[in-house]
Order: structure tokens, then C-alpha cells, then sequence
């Protein structure tokens, strides 16, 4: 009895990409990929949805922005680990596999998670409270820092060429939609639970939940394929001496990594600005409900996620450079009267609509900002020249942009944080003008995977 071997399907090897079969299984991938990826945006922005309601538990008590000032600056603090976590965990995916480091990377998500669930409250246990927030932001920092440099990679590496903008929007569909999950439950749970009994334990639940997804992936992810880029290098250089993933190989690349920074610069702030901080902005300055707040940024990110593959996929048609264009022009130009408009309104619908122009604008960059950074840099090492430069960036720059608000806001000099976004997002335009097309002649399509 012979055993039917499908065409598309060369012996001993992986149906090709541009197959039925192949196409399936890039599918698969991704997905199994973006799931994991989901779940450690969800068990980040956690700590954002819920720093409403457990500010008041790990901080001694004072005035309301205070408290949020205090769970900003640990936010903040937490985005220092991730050019850690970019520079460890990029090195680790270049020299050990990309399926090996996100799997790696979702452990230490977990353990931070779970760290600040059992935490007891500061007039439990006084100063210890918050510096085991700390410890387990920094935890959390560490694997986002190197998750997304791998998460960008394994999506670019797996993706069917003439698809890799399309498939790596995933990353953000992914995860952005794990910020709409840590708002779901948010919004569950204030509809099940007091506002005394939120404060009190309630926001415990979502970090338990977030350990316990954390899990999961750990497992899921251990079944992923391994890159077929990664495995073609990695067999290029058995018997030598291993020359991926090393800081002396990145620094060959001068130019690439000032490209990430400059990039990444406007997109990261004006990102969390409208994902992160515009929650607490319709609540302090507009004097919207928390409970409406938490609505309004639930739904215009939904939208915000399904624009993604669309945006992603146009990036496939006419070039990354368009997209980046138009979030670099209209980021400059728009943000300063959509952020004024904001703090001028107190209607729920007019907060929506402004958030969600807001989100178009950041689109042009999220959708292929992954892609963009990949196709700058060889094989052996991509996940450290996309991670580190891009980390360090969003350490200065994304994760202090909640707090520089909330400072100027204290300061009396809110309407100065509507410049300084405009400010940085006029810096990456200024780098978008003048990169080449990255989708053209990218070493991701290189056939010797040098």
C-alpha cells in the first residue's frame, strides 16, 4: 500500500508558502502567534484599565491624580525594562529560535501577573505593597520588551511574501485587542460589582485571569513552527562559531537602528497617548464617567482593530511609505486641535468620534510599523535590531507619555502636552520623508538568508 504524497508538498520539507497547504499553515502560525501575543498585551494594559480602581491600594491616600501620578511614574518605570527585555530576549530568538523566546517571554507575563494579583494593600503591609508593584512591572517589562521585538519578527519571517504587511498588522490587531479585553472585563466587572468592592478586591480578578491565560500560551506556543529564515540560518552556521543575535553584528547596522528610533518616535507616543492615557484624560480633564470613559475607549478600539488588516494589506498594494506619511502629516497637523476638542467636550459621542479620528490617524503607523523595522535588517539579527532600538525608544519616550500629561496637567500646563505630541510625531515625519521604500529589496525576500 503506497502513501500519497501531496505536490505541493516537497519530501521531508514544509509545503511552500505560495500553496493551498502552505498558505494554511502560515494561517496557522500566525494565529497561534497572535493569540499568545494577545494575552501579554492583555496581562499589560491591565495594570492600565485597572490603575483607577488599585491606585489606592498600593499608594498611601491623597488626591485622586496624585495616586494616578504614582501608578504613571510605575508604568513608567516598568517601560524601563524593555530594552532589557528587547536587548535579552531579541538575542535569545537570533541565537535559540523565535518559537523558544516567545514562549520564554509569556512565562515571565505570567509570574508579573500573578505578582501583583496576591499583592497585599499598603495599609497591609505598608511600603513592601508598592515595591512589589514594581517588581512585578519590571517583570512585566522585561517580556514585553522582548516580545514584540520576536512577535515582529516571527509574524514577518512566516508571512507569505507579497502578504507580510497583511499578516503582520496582526500584531497590532493582537495587540490592541488584548487592551479591548482588559477593558471587557473592566466593564464586566463594573457592572457586577460595586464601586466600593472595585477599589477593594475587584481588580484583583484581572490579573488573575491574566496569569491563567499566561499559561495556556505557554503551551500553545510551544507547538508553533519554527521560522523557516531562522532554521536556514541557524543550520548555515553549524560547526562555527554563532554570529546571530550579537551586539557587534547589530552595530553593523548603524543607519537601520537610527531608523527605528526615529520611526518609532512620534508613532509611540501619539499610540499610548489615544490607547493609554485618553481613558484617563475623558475622565480628569473632560469630566466624563469612568464607567462611560471605559465604553467610549472599548468601541473605538474595536474599530481601531479591524482597520488594521485592511491598512496592513493597502501597505502590500502601494508601500509602507504612504501609510507612514499619512500618520506623520496628520499626526503633526491634527493633534493639537482633536486634543483641544476633547478637553472641550463633555458629550460621550463627540469624546468618541474624536477618539476614533485619533486612532485613524495612529493606523498609518501601527498597521506596519512591524513589517517596516523587519525588512530593515538580515536574519541572524532581526529580532535584536527590531527589539533594542525600538525598546529604548518607547522606554524614553512611550512610557513616560502618561505621565509627562498628568505632570503638566498638575503643573496647570495641560494643553503643553498637545504640542509635545504633535512635537515628536513631526520628528518621525521628517524620517519618513527621507527612508527608502522598505518593501522593496528587503533582506526578508533575500534567498542566501545571509
Amino acid at each position: 500500500m503506497s502513501v500519497g504524497v501531496s505536490a505541493d508538498v516537497p519530501l521531508g520539507g514544509e509545503p511552500p508558502k505560495g500553496s493551498k497547504q502552505g498558505e494554511k499553515r502560515v494561517v496557522a502560525n500566525v494565529l497561534r502567534g497572535s493569540i499568545g501575543n494577545l494575552v501579554e498585551w492583555y496581562d499589560w494594559y491591565a495594570y492600565t484599565a485597572f490603575s483607577i480602581y488599585f491606585a489606592s491600594s498600593f499608594f498611601p491616600k491623597n488626591d485622586s491624580t496624585a495616586e494616578l501620578l504614582n501608578t504613571a511614574a510605575v508604568f513608567a518605570v516598568g517601560f524601563l525594562m524593555r530594552p532589557i527585555g528587547g536587548w535579552m530576549l531579541g538575542r535569545y530568538a537570533d541565537r535559540f529560535g523565535r518559537r523558544a523566546a516567545l514562549t520564554l517571554s509569556v512565562t515571565l507575563m505570567a509570574a508579573g501577573s500573578l505578582v501583583i494579583a496576591v499583592t497585599p494593600s499598603y495599609t497591609s503591609i505598608g511600603l513592601a505593597a508598592p515595591a512589589l508593584l514594581v517588581a512585578a512591572r519590571l517583570l512585566q517589562g522585561l517580556s514585553v520588551g522582548g516580545e514584540y521585538a520576536t512577535s515582529a519578527t516571527y509574524l514577518s519571517e512566516v508571512a507569505s511574501p507579497g502578504k507580510r504587511g497583511f499578516y503582520s498588522s496582526f500584531q497590532y490587531v493582537t495587540l490592541t485587542a488584548g487592551q479591548l479585553l482588559a477593558l471587557g472585563v473592566q466593564i464586566v466587572l463594573q457592572q457586577v460589582l460595586t464601586e466600593e468592592q472595585m477599589h477593594s478586591w475587584g481588580w484583583r480578578i484581572a490579573f488573575v485571569i491574566g496569569a491563567a491565560g499566561a499559561i495556556v500560551v505557554m503551551w500553545l506556543r510551544r507547538s508553533m513552527d519554527e521560522s523557516e529564515s531562522f532554521k536556514k540560518v541557524a543550520q548555515s552556521e553549524e560547526g562555527k562559531t554563532p554570529q546571530r543575535g550579537t551586539l557587534r553584528a547589530l552595530l553593523q547596522h548603524p543607519r537601520e537602528c537610527l531608523l527605528v528610533v526615529g520611526l518609532t518616535l512620534g508613532g509611540t507616543v501619539a499610540f499610548y497617548t489615544y490607547t493609554t492615557y485618553l481613558q484617563k484624560f475623558m475622565v480628569n480633564t473632560s469630566g466624563i464617567s469612568k464607567q462611560n470613559a471605559a465604553w467610549i475607549n472599548f468601541l473605538a478600539l474595536v474599530v481601531f482593530v479591524v482597520i488594521q488588516p485592511f491598512a496592513g494589506k493597502l501597505s502590500d498594494r502601494i508601500g509602507r511609505r504612504p501609510l507612514l506619511l499619512f500618520f506623520g502629516v496628520c499626526g503633526t497637523l491634527g493633534t493639537v486641535p482633536l486634543l483641544t476638542a476633547l478637553a472641550g467636550t463633555n458629550s460621550p459621542v463627540a469624546a468618541f468620534f474624536l477618539m476614533l479620528a485619533g486612532l485613524i490617524i495612529v493606523t498609518g503607523y501601527t498597521s506596519i510599523n512591524a513589517i517596516v523595522k523587519a525588512e530593515l535588517f538580515p536574519t541572524n539579527i532581526r529580532a535584536l535590531g527590531v527589539g533594542l532600538p525600538y525598546a529604548l525608544t518607547v522606554a524614553i519616550f512611550g512610557g513616560s507619555a502618561e505621565y509627562v500629561a498628568l505632570w503638566l496637567k498638575q503643573a496647570g500646563m495641560e494643553s503643553v502636552f498637545f504640542y509635545y505630541v504633535a512635537g515628536c510625531v513631526l520628528i518621525s515625519l521628517l524620517v519618513y520623508g527621507t527612508m527608502r521604500e522598505t518593501s522593496k529589496s528587503s533582506p526578508l525576500e533575500e534567498k542566501s538568508f545571509r
